[in-house]
């Protein structure tokens, strides 16, 4: 009997590519060859896994149907797949699984799909934690212990160590920023204070959308200590990114796809929750520390706002995140 072939339609974040690692290790496991169809910028991601064969990368853009650009995706792939897995929930993710006549379509029920899918799974309430979320789509159980892991190859952190002129060990990376909004966003302020006091040089990664936020926390160290905070956000690549992740002595983020990518390479991390939960997306390591104050019982007044999944402090003060002191993050790397 032959392996099924399988087509992944990967999510359009990093960090839940990265929480989608487990599924695709059970899946491999009992035989099936992996393709992942994903966004040039989480392909990376995927590639940094052993399990997957072959990384595709689908040219969409953020939001819009582009029925044509699927529909012609989808007539390039026909017959070559068994079954594909949609880990998003839009209708769009699973329409070109359906136009490649894809016998078996596996994925949670949302937006309509009933006649997209031919295995759909009921949508759990509240928020469960992500990874046994999307493990769950294999169909086995006992999920409960599923981790991320990532490889980096050690040539490719080499090559990025000394295109870049950094040793292995010798610096702290800081990933200040967090795509979904500020409320998820310890301050530059607090940033800057923390490298100030490290023994270790900082490196600041981010998109280019964050080089601005980094230079906040950069230009106040620097000025005191010169060439104490390099900022790269939005001059590497994500596969730069990765590599520099791995070869750091230390890792310190928010709640951001770079805080999971810590995570799967087991660099020793604290990891800062504001109006997020780490019940719902916590860095699945043994070498992470995370920071929120709401289960802090000497943390007064409680936070009983937290956590609110809001984008921005729906009552103005960020407390959440203002109050985690630069010696606190000190003290727990």
């Amino acid at each position: 009997m032959t392996s099924a072939r399988s087509l992944i339609i990967a999510p359009q974040w990093i960090g839940d590519a990265v929480m989608t690692e487990p599924l695709l290790r059970r899946l491999h496991a009992r035989g099936e060859r992996l393709t992942v169809g994903a966004l040039p910028w989480v392909a990376p991601v995927y590639r940094a896994m052993p399990q997957v064969a072959e990384v595709m990368e689908f040219p969409f853009a953020h939001g819009g149907l582009q029925f044509k650009a699927r529909r012609a995706i989808a007539k390039g792939i026909e017959g070559r797949f068994d079954k594909a897995y949609v880990l998003p929930n839009s209708l769009k993710s699973a329409l070109l699984p359906l136009l490649a006549r894809i016998p078996q379509r596996i994925g949670y029920l949302g937006e309509a799909r009933v006649g997209l899918l031919t295995h759909r799974l009921k949508n759990p309430k509240n928020k469960p934690p992500m990874v046994a979320f999307y493990s769950a789509l294999s169909g086995e159980t006992g999920l409960e212990g599923d981790r991320p892991q990532l490889h980096i190859g050690a040539a490719d952190i080499a090559a990025t160590l000394h295109e870049l002129g950094l040793q292995q060990g010798a610096y702290v990376v800081f990933a200040p920023g967090a795509e979904f909004g500020p409320a998820k966003r310890w301050p530059a302020t607090h940033f800057a204070e923390l490298a100030a006091r490290l023994d270790l040089p900082v490196v600041l990664l981010g998109s280019g959308k964050e080089a601005a936020l980094c230079d906040e926390i950069a230009a106040p160290v620097n000025a005191v200590q010169a060439g104490k905070c390099l900022n790269l956000a939005g001059k590497t690549s994500l596969p730069q990114a990765l590599g520099l992740i791995a070869a750091s002595s230390r890792t310190v983020s928010n709640d951001s796809g770079l805080m999971h990518v810590a995570a799967a390479l087991g660099v020793p991390q604290v990891a800062i929750f504001g109006s997020s939960s780490p019940l719902h997306t916590p860095p699945l390591s043994d070498r992470a520390t995370v920071l929120w104050l709401k289960v802090d019982p000497a943390y007064q007044p409680p936070l009983d706002c937290a956590p609110c999944f809001a984008r921005e402090c729906p009552l103005g003060h960020t407390r959440c995140l203002n109050d985690i002191s630069a010696e606190r993050v000190l003290r727990a790397l």
